[in-house]
């Protein structure tokens, strides 16, 4: 399989949330998303761009923590500063976090949302500072330098209202059943590089030559199946593709792919993480 096209990034995660009200609050007021519409009862966010989030309400929905899903999808804001009004917002208005971590590659906030969905808001390092370990990019979760990030801070920023424009969905990183047949599927079908490798336990590929794309983790999942009918959970991830004759090419090499001229391609890992491939728009 031909490595997949470098300018392949992630699009818009699509996720069950119990109570679309209560969500809509929290990813306005506390992660800082826009509404760019509405819809029979979903709703679709982002930062005045492309959307990166996609809500659908189904009441009564409960978290499934234990089984293959989502573990996190992942915000990348442009830079250090963003990163640093992101924190000292969530410092002043005492938002719970769920961690403050430095990768090495880049610097991460961790929280949940009202149904327990994982989210990540982070920034990278320049690629230049990025080590490599012969085929890996070298990372690590160290504790955050929660000052030098906020030593970012220009003097007399305006506060914290929304996450920039130029934010976009960086990275998503699932719960899977089995670390071996998860690289098969995003190496040898769609064509992710492997980029690090956590014994069994996680694996981290990308396109392009970037840290991550796509995480995946047995850390609370291995052996599980996916979430029960009506869970507050991943309905699927988008992986943009450059063009339609991508889309096409990576479109067969991968069985069971289901195609929708309108709405792209839909695929199934092993775990039953749904991904639907597309064609990115044009600015």
């Amino acid at each position: 399989m031909a490595a997949i096209a470098p300018e392949t990034r992630m699009g818009a995660v699509h996720l069950t949330v119990s109570d679309l009200a209560r969500s809509l609050e929290y990813y306005e007021g506390v992660v800082g998303l826009q509404v760019h519409g509405r819809d029979n009862g979903d709703a679709r966010l982002g930062t005045g761009g492309e959307d990166l989030l996609v809500l659908y309400e189904e009441p009564g929905a409960q978290p499934a923590p234990r089984n293959t899903g989502l573990f996190h999808f992942a915000l990348l804001v442009p830079s250090r500063h963003d990163l640093a009004r992101w924190l000292a917002h969530a410092a002043n208005d005492q938002i719970p976090l769920e961690g403050l971590s430095d990768h090495l590659v880049s610097e991460a906030i961790y929280l949940r949302d009202p149904d327990w969905h994982g989210i990540e808001i982070y920034r990278d390092r320049p690629r230049a500072e990025w080590e490599r370990d012969g085929e890996f990019v070298k990372m690590a979760t160290l504790p955050l330098d929660v000052q030098g990030v906020l030593s970012a801070l220009e003097p007399g920023a305006p506060a914290f209202e929304l996450l920039p424009r130029g934010t976009t969905m960086g990275h998503v990183h699932l719960q899977v059943n089995d670390i071996p047949s998860t690289e098969r599927f995003y190496t040898d079908l769609l064509g992710f590089e492997l980029q690090a490798r956590y014994g069994d336990q996680a694996s981290f590929l990308a396109a392009g030559g970037y840290h991550h794309h796509v995480g995946a983790n047995v850390w609370n999942s291995r052996g599980a199946g996916p979430p029960p009918p009506g869970s507050a959970a991943l309905r699927h991830a988008t992986v943009l593709l450059p063009d339609e004759d991508e889309l096409e090419r990576v479109s067969e090499q991968i069985p069971d792919a289901q195609r929708d001229p309108s709405a792209g391609t839909t695929v199934t890992d092993p775990a039953g993480n749904k991904l639907v491939l597309a064609v990115a728009h044009k600015d």
